[in-house]
This record gives structure tokens, sequence and C-alpha cells, in this order.
């Protein structure tokens, strides 16, 4: 998992100062958390985000789950959502630069966030992240509604 604590607003996910790249997901999502926080390390401070971070989550094998305190909050929630799954998802046959899936965990995970990350394909789940930390591996069961 991929954990961001506190807060992780729209902005946070699709800087303004970089909206004119959302068009091209690929290059917008590489400035998400693009500012140092608790845990998050960006390649450029301000610029460039927690690439390399995400890389070698993804290098375990494991799909990555996005996992925050509270999430989605603000109102660019589209190009949010296409960031978090340009590193959470997975490709879409014969649409280039677009993904969908995902997996989302929130304490609490805005509802028209969470609206737009299902609309997208994702799973989207409020659950205690309390004792999650970056880099857990976990199981999901949603039909048992529980995970490991």
């Amino acid at each position: 998992m991929f954990k961001v604590s506190g807060e992780t607003n729209t902005d946070d996910l699709s800087p303004a100062p970089d909206a004119w790249s959302r068009p091209d997901i690929p290059m917008h999502a590489l400035a998400m958390l693009k500012n140092p926080r608790p845990g998050i390390e960006p390649e450029e401070p301000g610029v460039r985000g927690p690439i390399k971070q995400l890389e070698a989550l993804k290098a375990k094998g494991h799909l990555i789950a996005y996992v925050g305190d509270v999430v989605g909050t603000g109102s660019s929630r589209k190009s949010a959502v296409n960031s978090v799954l340009w590193f959470t998802g997975e490709d879409i046959l014969f649409v280039p630069n677009k993904r969908f899936g995902g997996v989302c965990l929130g304490n609490k995970i805005a509802p028209i966030f969470y609206n737009t990350m299902e609309d997208a394909g994702a799973l989207p789940i409020e659950v205690d992240v309390g004792n999650m930390e970056m880099g857990d591996v976990i199981e999901l069961r949603p039909y048992e509604a529980r995970s490991s």
C-alpha cells in the first residue's frame, strides 16, 4: 500500500499549477504529491512527486492501494482520480494513457471523489486505516467485508 497520512485533497493529487497538462494523464500524474509531507519523498520537491517510491512498491509485484486518513476533498476530482489510477490502476486495452481499477482505502473518502473513483472502475472503501503503514501488503476480501 501507498499510505499518505493526514488529508489528501484533490490539489495534492492534481495540482492546479500543472493544470495545463491534465489531458496528458501520464505526464500530469508526475506532479501528484509533489510537495513534501511525512512519509512522502518527492523526487523534486514542488515539481515531481514520489515516483521512485511508487515504483519501488510496484516492483514488489502487487497492485498498489492508495491509502489515506481523509482522501479526495476538493474540486479537481476527475483529474485527481486519473493521477491516482495512473499509479494504482491497470491499462485499458486499446485506450492510450488511461487506466481503470485500483483500490483507494480511507478513514473518510470525500463522497464525490468516492463516486468518481467508482465511475472509473476503482474500488474505494472507507475503513479504519490507523494501523496500516506504507508498504504493508494486505489482502482485501470485500465479499467477506474484511481485510487481512
